[in-house]
C-alpha cells in the first residue's frame, strides 16, 4: 500500500470558512426581534385611576398622558407645561398618525386639569381620546 503525502498547492492558497452566511442569518434575527419587539409607554407617574365598571381595554394606546394629584401633566415621563400639551401631541401623533390618547387622571386630579388635556388634544387634530379607569368588580 503506497502512502500518500500531503503536498501544499502550489499557489499558495489557504482554506478558509466562510462565515457570510451565519452573518446574513444573525442580522436577519436582529431585524426580526427589533421588528416584533413591543415596547411599552408609559406616561411617567403613576396614578390613582377611578374605578369603572364600564372600562374596557384600548388596544392602540400610542400617546399615553398622566395627570397625577397635584394637577402636574406627565407625557413620556417627562413633566409638561399645560401651554405646551398640544405641541407634544401635535408630535407624538405625527409620529403615528393612527395612534390615540389616553389620558391617565388621578382620583384627585382636578376637572379643569383633564379638561384642558382633553382639548388640547382636539385642537392637535386627535379626536379618539379615553379617559383611562380600573374595571371595578361588580
Amino acid at each position: 500500500m503506497r502512502r500518500r503525502r500531503f503536498r501544499p498547492s502550489s499557489e499558495g492558497d489557504e482554506q478558509e470558512i466562510n462565515i457570510t452566511p451565519m452573518l446574513d442569518v444573525v442580522f436577519i434575527l436582529l431585524i426580526f426581534f427589533i421588528v416584533t419587539a413591543s415596547f411599552v409607554k408609559e406616561p411617567g407617574v403613576d396614578v390613582n385611576r377611578p374605578q369603572a365598571e364600564t372600562a374596557q381595554p384600548k388596544e392602540k394606546a400610542n400617546i399615553l398622558i398622566a395627570i397625577d394629584s397635584a394637577g402636574i401633566i406627565w407625557i413620556d415621563r417627562r413633566q409638561i407645561d399645560p401651554r405646551a400639551v398640544r405641541a407634544n401631541i401635535e408630535r407624538l401623533h405625527a409620529e403615528n398618525p393612527q395612534g390615540t390618547v389616553i389620558i391617565q387622571a388621578d382620583n384627585d386630579a382636578r376637572t379643569e386639569v383633564l379638561v384642558t388635556v382633553m382639548d388640547a388634544a382636539r385642537l392637535a387634530g386627535v379626536y379618539d381620546v379615553a379617559i383611562a379607569a380600573e374595571r371595578s368588580v361588580p
